[in-house]
Parts: structure tokens; C-alpha cells; sequence
């Protein structure tokens, strides 16, 4: 059943809110109630329990500003500058990646459904990116991008969630220097 926007916003911010501030596993629907002004039972009309809430926030409302990678002449530049937008976009959702992350171990229906129906937008922006590098003439071959994607990605969640290092900018230069420009010119055919 749908809510009037107005409450179902509320609901959703007030879950938001409690994901970064308590995580998934001390959040209750009753804090959800009282933080919304709202019922539990306007909550379990909508929602069938906390998980199904939850799966309905990350995957159909959560906004993430996805800003087009800007040119910056070259390949290495354009790569710094997605590298740096992606972490400032995992900064913005830190305390809810965090309040949420313990979930994904203690509760793997949550996790299954976060996996299969959470929106994969381009937020590293390699699409762009590699269509200017060929044009320019820095990658003499096809570079799949869902694999760029999952490169990039993988070395900032790994630093964002296990080193506990920040994601500066001599991080990001780090990264693109060592890592991903080598092998984005193997992937293409570039002799280094």
C-alpha cells in the first residue's frame, strides 16, 4: 500500500537517519516510528518489517549525486577526477555504508536482496572517460567498462573499508598511478 509522499519521506529519512546513527542491527521499528512522527502500523501497511524497509531505501530512494566526470585532457587527469568524485560520494554515505555493512553478515536475506536489486549507475563515470581516451588516442584498444568499474570500485572499498585510511587525494593519485592506468593500457593492449 502506498503512503502519502509526505509520510513515506518521513519514514524514509527517519530510517536513513538511524542507519547512520545506530546501524541496521540496534535500529527498531519503533525508533523509525517515533523518529517519523508516524504508527508502526502506517510503517507494517507499507513495509513488511525493518529488512523490507531497509532493501526499499537503498534501492529505490537513496539519492546519490552522480556528477559527469569532467575532461581534463588526458586519460590520467579524467581517471583522478572520477577516482576523487566516487570518494566523495562514499564519504556523503559513510555512516550508513557503516551502520549498514554488519548486516550483510547477520542477516543474509538482507544481503541477498541488497545484491540483486541495488541500482549499479555509472558513479565512476569510466564510460565518458573511455570514449575520450580513445578519441584522443590513449587506449589503442577496447576497455570493457563494467570491468573498469569494478577495478576502481574494489580498490576504494577496500581502502574505505578495511584500512580505515582516508580516501585524500594522494589516495585517488595513488591509485590511478599505480594501479589503474597500468592496467586499464594492459586491458586495452598498451605496452606500458
Amino acid at each position: 500500500m502506498r503512503l502519502d509522499p509526505t509520510r513515506e519521506r518521513a519514514i524514509l529519512d527517519a530510517t536513513a537517519g538511524l542507519l547512520s546513527e545506530v546501524g541496521y542491527d540496534r535500529m527498531s521499528i519503533d525508533q523509525i516510528a517515533r523518529r517519523a512522527s508516524a504508527s508502526k502500523a502506517t510503517i507494517y501497511r507499507r513495509w513488511a518489517g525493518k529488512e523490507a524497509l531497509v532493501v526499499d531505501l537503498i534501492c529505490n530512494h537513496l539519492e546519490i549525486d552522480v556528477v559527469p566526470p569532467p575532461d581534463t585532457g588526458s586519460m590520467r587527469g579524467d581517471l583522478i577526477e572520477v577516482v576523487d568524485g566516487f570518494c566523495r560520494i562514499l564519504e556523503r554515505k559513510q555512516a550508513m555504508i557503516f551502520g549498514l555493512f554488519p548486516a550483510f553478515l547477520t542477516s543474509p536475506e538482507l544481503a541477498s536482496a541488497l545484491r540483486d536489486n541495488v541500482p549499479r549507475p555509472d558513479i565512476t563515470g569510466t564510460v565518458p572517460l573511455l570514449e575520450r581516451a580513445r578519441e584522443r588516442g590513449e587506449l589503442p584498444g577496447p576497455v570493457d567498462p563494467a570491468e573498469l568499474r569494478k577495478a576502481t570500485e574494489a580498490l576504494v572499498w577496500y581502502r574505505l573499508l578495511f584500512t580505515g585510511k582516508p580516501l585524500d587525494r594522494e589516495f585517488v593519485e595513488d591509485t590511478v598511478d599505480r594501479f589503474l592506468l597500468p592496467l586499464f593500457r594492459s586491458w586495452s593492449g598498451q605496452e606500458s
